[in-house]
């Protein structure tokens, strides 16, 4: 008994989290966003120089989320297999293609091209530190990891700070070109520190013998997936009666689709351990309803303070800072917080009231209440997605941990489709004071169902925390 005590190591004997493996985690996550954030101020310097109205340029935006919709859950499949490493090196060398396209592209197509490869590109960042903070838990025998979460819920935050402020000054400095001539060395950065840091041991999968890996990939799933999901995409953003096909093509899709995996010895997505966790499906459902807020203001506001308004690229991103600057404080101050109900309550009180004060703005509104808006969305900019992250982590089964939340992120980019086609329906040729307000109402209903949906969500109270996990684990 003595000798048991004595090999038995104690919490504080434990390795801790390597913390060599936060910068490539973290400069990984965020190539994402920062090309998110900093085409924000973009799209209307884009649009005069190619003579492109915003309901194309919108393209540019929804052309990197139906790429990353796509590819996040597939790229976090392939994590799960082989290991982030691999995945991250090939998806960060890919950003630097797409940059340098997107610096020498002539027109608006092959700068959708541009970002149809940033959106592949960025696939790995955020699945693969996921999938690191999970192997790290296994290592050290800690699944505390609050504070590592937090730390990349805060850098995505200070990237969004930094886009459209970014994108401004580069704009200034030489032209919309250089947005996509930064993706160049951060690519190059990426690679290197993947390179240098990222560890090769079984902990992360790669050691799986090359005989049995075919079997793991489930190529027909992901085939139907993408079919379905590239449909549905493509009817949101042409909502009109004549592309009634898509819609069918979905249904067929999704129909084969759930048939395959739910028949499959190793499915792409398995429909039975997913169909059995309503705690993480709701978890889904809510950040599709949080995106379509979220990016609907990032865009549309960022359109509207330039020709609606009258701001240069500059000042439009100047005024989104208070926005990420509050969104980054409260983050932080939260962010080691279990409790989830709270901080997804606050959120959804935040995008309403902020909505609520969009409906009154118009082109001769003093500057403060741009600001204040801005300052309000910063609430549920940094509640939602701490809270929604956390959550996915503790919800899903760890052995698809990196899959899991790439799906996450697919939901929130169905959002952001969303988002975008409501942007353009709304806006039209010109994103004025009235095409805000319309688009304001649309964001005022998602917000609304937003709220709903968590006030009457029981599984909150006994979901995403790591002591409900280990329940549920003990449980089967």
């Amino acid at each position: 008994m003595t000798e048991a005590k004595t090999d038995a190591p104690r919490e504080t004997d434990k390795p801790g989290f390597d913390r060599r493996l936060l910068p490539p985690m973290m400069l990984g996550s965020v190539l994402n966003p920062i090309n998110s954030t900093i085409i924000s101020v973009a799209l209307v310097p884009i649009g005069e120089a190619l003579g492109a109205p915003a309901s194309q340029t919108a393209w540019l935006v929804s052309a990197l989320y139906l790429a990353t919709a796509l590819g996040q859950p597939v790229v976090g499949r392939l994590i799960d297999i082989f290991g982030p490493r691999r995945l991250f090196l090939l998806s960060t060398g890919l950003v630097g293609v797409a940059g340098v396209v997107g610096t020498l592209a002539p027109n608006l197509a092959v700068l959708i091209v541009a970002r149809v490869l940033l959106g592949f590109g960025t696939c790995a960042g955020y699945p693969a530190a996921m999938a690191l903070v999970r192997s790290e838990a296994k290592r050290t025998g800690r699944d505390s990891p609050g504070g590592v979460l937090t730390a990349l819920a805060v850098t995505n935050q200070t990237i969004a700070v930094i886009g459209p402020l970014l994108g401004g000054l580069l704009i200034a400095a030489g032209g919309w070109r250089a947005t996509f001539a930064l993706n160049v060395p951060l690519a190059v950065a990426s690679v290197l520190l993947g390179l240098w840091r990222l560890p090769k041991s079984a902990e992360t999968g790669e050691s799986t013998p090359r005989g049995r890996l075919a079997p793991l990939i489930d190529l027909p799933g992901m085939g139907l997936f993408a079919a379905m999901l590239i449909s549905l995409l493509l009817f949101l953003m042409n909502l009109h009666l004549r592309n009634w096909y898509l819609l069918v093509i979905v249904a067929v899709a999704g129909t084969a689709f759930a048939t395959r995996e739910l028949r499959a010895a190793t499915p792409f997505i398995d429909l039975r351990v997913l169909g059995g966790n309503t705690p993480l499906l709701i978890t889904y459902g809510r950040t599709l309803v949080a995106y379509v807020v979220a990016y609907s203001f990032l865009y549309g506001f960022s359109q509207w303070t330039e020709e609606g308004y009258g701001l240069t690229p500059f000042h439009a991103g100047l005024v989104q800072i208070p926005m990420f600057l509050l969104a980054i404080g409260v983050s932080i101050v939260f962010g080691r917080r279990k409790s989830v109900r709270g901080k997804l309550l606050a959120g959804a009180v935040g995008q309403i009231i902020a909505c609520l004060v969009i409906l009154t703005l118009t082109g001769n509104s003093p500057l403060w209440t741009l600001i204040l808006v801005a300052l309000i969305f910063g609430v549920p900019q940094g509640l939602n997605n701490l809270a929604l992250q956390n959550s996915v982590y503790f919800q899903a089964d760890p052995e698809r941990t990196a899959s899991s939340a790439g799906l996450l992120r697919t939901f929130a980019y169905i959002g952001s489709m969303i988002a975008s086609s409501a942007t353009a329906a709304s806006f039209g040729q010109r994103a004025d004071t009235g095409g805000m307000h319309q688009l304001a109402w649309v964001m005022l209903g998602a917000g609304l169902l937003y709220l709903l949906v968590t006030v009457f969500d029981r599984t909150l109270g006994r979901a995403a925390t790591p002591d409900a996990q280990a329940a549920q684990q003990t449980s089967d």
